[in-house]
């Protein structure tokens, strides 16, 4: 979506912020993303806070009230949610500022451990009721074999999104962002879905897999239920670059189904 500078936004809402954090300094917008009509960082009397949000009448605005309601259950490697503002039409939610990079997938990035440390932090929460997470069973039905959905029933809270944009670096930590889908269902899953990030970043199948394999979840799970989610992908992203073909996208479908080509999953578990 289209973003506009903090400045553009209504009198009455920028007046809404301010009685929250004070008065507002200068920002700065944020170029990353595309998932926020508002996306800056705000120099306040207070510190500085990261604002981002959508128009209250927006088809994404479920997915960032979903975003807010999840914030009080993630680990430390989250960034901290101050507060969840909903009015003059927007929809923001103020954060804690993440001075840090997007994290490099290439073989052999000294990131690939912080990654491995934040991600096997996250498999340890459960996904908290009420809040009307995806789930991971609902996710995936249209896309995977017949017969094979009760393999991604879990209870696990789920990021799905590994995507280097989604995972900032700050010191000797990673730090996971943008939780517009968080999703519920079988744990081993999210290393799963961190496989064709590695893939598009040079990994070869193996090395992908052999990552996946140092998460105690991924070693759990049935080869079956393995097999099942990398069809499933496969034909997610094989439908996401017949919408819109452009080069990322061919390319994840080609490293998905790729990764669906996989004859013998027992031997990576």
């Amino acid at each position: 979506m289209s973003r506009i500078a903090y400045e553009q936004l209504p009198a009455d809402v920028r007046q809404a912020v301010a009685d929250k954090i004070g008065a507002v300094h200068s920002s700065l917008t944020a170029q990353d993303g595309m998932n926020s009509g508002i996306a800056s960082v705000l120099e306040t009397n207070s510190g500085r806070v990261f604002v981002k949000g959508i128009p209250s009448d927006h088809p994404q605005v479920a997915a960032q009230r979903r975003e807010a309601a999840v914030a009080s259950y993630l680990p430390a490697s989250c960034p901290r949610l101050y507060w969840h503002l909903e009015f003059g039409g927007w929809s923001l939610l103020g954060y804690e500022v993440i001075d840090g990079r997007h994290a490099d997938y290439t073989p052999g990035s000294p990131d690939l451990p912080l990654v491995e440390a934040a991600l096997a932090e996250l498999q340890d929460v459960t996904a908290p009721p009420g809040i009307g997470l995806k789930d991971a069973v609902d996710r995936w039905a249209d896309y995977a074999p017949p017969g094979s959905l009760h393999y991604f029933e879990g209870n696990t809270l789920l990021h799905t999104d590994f995507a280097p944009d989604n995972v900032l670096i700050t010191g000797e930590r990673a730090r996971l962002i943008d939780w517009a889908w968080p999703t519920r269902g079988a744990a081993w899953i999210d290393p799963c879905t961190l496989l064709l990030q590695l893939m598009d970043a040079g990994h070869s199948v193996e090395e992908a897999l052999a990552f996946a394999s140092r998460f105690p979840s991924w070693r759990d799970a049935k080869a079956e239920a393995l097999a099942a989610f990398s069809s499933a992908t496969a034909a997610l992203w094989r439908e996401i670059a017949e919408v819109e073909g452009t080069p990322w996208k061919l390319g994840m479908a080609k490293r998905a189904a790729e990764l669906a080509r996989v004859r013998d999953w027992a031997l990576w578990t």
